[in-house]
């Protein structure tokens, strides 16, 4: 941090001290905006998301080629190394490989991924005897219902059937979900069990072809030994009583009780350190040059399955070109004598898609202080359209979401601007605090609004179609749209990096 101010501090020598002292004349920002056109942006796009970089993968050889294209393009623009001299900005991986792993019940042994499935990220080198499991229902904790009634667990074997209950209702959604598997495990950590089984479908399944990524390598707790098992592991365990127990699970939860049955589960893995990277680059602000902007999007995508390509062009190439073009066209002005009063960091971030990784990342070791950011305008996902909006017009629209939390200067602004110079349709509709998708909590502006920092997330709502899908390709892109939805950004941009005041941080963080 401390080289990035000292080139800050260099290069404010250039500025006349007359011009630090009163207000800098803001340009009109028209001329500027029209250099993101849809054929600059689609030439960008083919580049990152084309077969070269191979579906941009975290921690892979496609997500460093394209690091690389992102890298060059900022130094083409004259922008600052944003870490320390350097634009990339690093952090660990580390990949798992499971070794040895069996499952045996009563002296019969399974068959990995045939019969069962260990969660080899959460797992940890362990053999583990146990003489009883103790059946926990669906293994559901929330509300009216506890599955664990009755029974302690600590250091314990727990069974946990699939799914929930008929007309069971959760208290939250997605993987959050008390009926989840990630809750269902979450639940049994709490109790402190030793190990979990979770009957689940799909067996035999394919044996992984990658290695399972994560970056927690040190923990403050450590998660039970979880495994997937097939019906016939689970009719090993319990014998007869499961099928009766699936059965009457179907329409009620079933009280906790201790089974009978010697179980023995083996679980080795080789762990690996590889490393990600964040691309940051810095346009340098004149009178205000202690204050920033933070515009962001992710370049990471889904990398390969085989030979199948994931090519994420909507997400979010869509969002990493528009930061380039953006980035371009404040450089643009800048060259021009007119550029922004605030200094502005221009960051596409890796491991959005394995758990925003990499806005984590940048968040718990900043390059610039967070309480001097005057806010972070994100960008995940603005090719498409959403073939389930029903209203409006779906070719001049853009879903605008976080805009009613953290600042009371947000909405008007983004209002302001957008009925100056583009005349979108924002739409609100992932603002509502009842969203099912949580979209607010699934993309890197999260942990800037964690960290106190105003947010804006634009966002296009392909949740369908070719989301996550080897078919969401460069062709498919709408790119007069497109560029209309980054403009939007870079005038909202350019509102925020030349205003008098800094974004007022006045409603308080709500992570519910």
């Amino acid at each position: 941090m401390l080289r990035i101010f000292s080139l800050l501090i260099l290069f404010s020598f250039s500025i006349s001290l007359s011009a630090q002292k009163k207000k800098t004349a803001v340009a009109d920002p028209k001329k500027y905006a029209a250099s993101i056109t849809p054929e600059d942006l689609s030439k960008h796009l083919y580049i990152v998301a084309g077969a070269e970089m191979e579906g941009r993968e975290t921690a892979s050889e496609g997500q460093r080629k394209a690091a690389a294209y992102i890298e060059n393009h900022f130094k083409s623009l004259g922008l600052l190394p944003g870490n320390n001299g350097s634009y990339q900005q690093s952090y660990p991986v580390y990949k798992d490989e499971v070794g040895n792993s069996s499952v045996t019940v009563n002296g019969k042994s399974f068959t990995l991924y045939n019969d069962f499935s260990p969660i080899a990220n959460w797992n940890n080198t362990a053999t583990h005897y146990f003489s009883e499991v103790v059946f926990v229902g669906h293994g559901i904790v929330d509300k009216d219902v506890n599955d664990y009634a009755g029974q302690n667990v600590t250091g314990k074997l727990v069974f946990v059937l699939d799914g929930a209950p008929s007309g069971y209702k959760p208290s939250a959604n997605g993987f959050r979900s008390p009926s989840s598997w990630y809750g269902k495990i979450q639940t049994a950590k709490s109790k402190g069990a030793a190990a979990v089984l979770i009957v689940a479908n799909g067996f035999p399944r394919k044996a992984p072809t990658e290695a399972t990524m994560h970056v927690d390598l040190y923990k403050s707790e450590i998660y039970p030994n979880s495994y997937f098992i097939s019906e016939q592991v689970a009719t090993s365990v319990l014998g007869d009583a499961f099928s009766q127990l699936k059965e009457a699970g179907k329409s009620k939860s079933l009280p906790a009780q201790v089974m009978k049955a010697n179980v023995k589960l083996v679980f080795e893995k080789k762990t690996m350190e590889v490393s990600s990277s964040n691309v940051m680059g810095i346009l340098p602000g004149s009178d205000k040059s202690d204050e920033w902007l933070i515009v962001t999007a992710h370049y990471d995508h889904l990398g390969k399955r085989g030979n199948v390509i994931y090519y994420g062009a909507d997400d979010d190439g869509s969002g990493t070109v528009g930061v380039l073009e953006i980035a371009e066209a404040f450089a643009k002005a800048k060259a021009d004598g007119k550029g922004p009063r605030r200094n502005i960091l221009f960051m596409t971030v890796s491991g959005e898609e394995k758990g925003l990784w990499g806005s984590e990342y940048f968040s718990e070791h900043p390059t610039i202080p967070l309480d001097k950011a005057t806010a972070d305008l994100n960008i995940d996902m603005i090719g498409r359209v959403d073939t389930e909006r029903k209203t409006g017009d779906t070719l001049n629209y853009v879903y605008v979401v976080g805009d009613d939390k953290l600042s009371s200067d947000l909405k008007p602004i983004s209002e302001g601007v957008n009925n100056k110079f583009t005349s979108l349709m924002l739409d609100y509709k992932f603002n509502d605090p009842k969203d099912p998708n949580r979209i607010y909590y699934r993309s890197d502006h999260f942990n800037f609004a964690n960290k106190g920092v105003p947010i804006i997330f634009y966002y296009d709502g392909m949740l369908l179609s070719d989301y996550h899908k080897p078919t969401d390709t460069p062709d498919k892109i709408y790119y007069p749209l497109l560029s209309k939805r980054a403009q939007l950004v870079f005038y909202t941009a350019w509102e925020m990096a030349n205003r008098d005041e800094k974004l007022k941080r006045d409603i308080p963080l709500n992570l519910q």
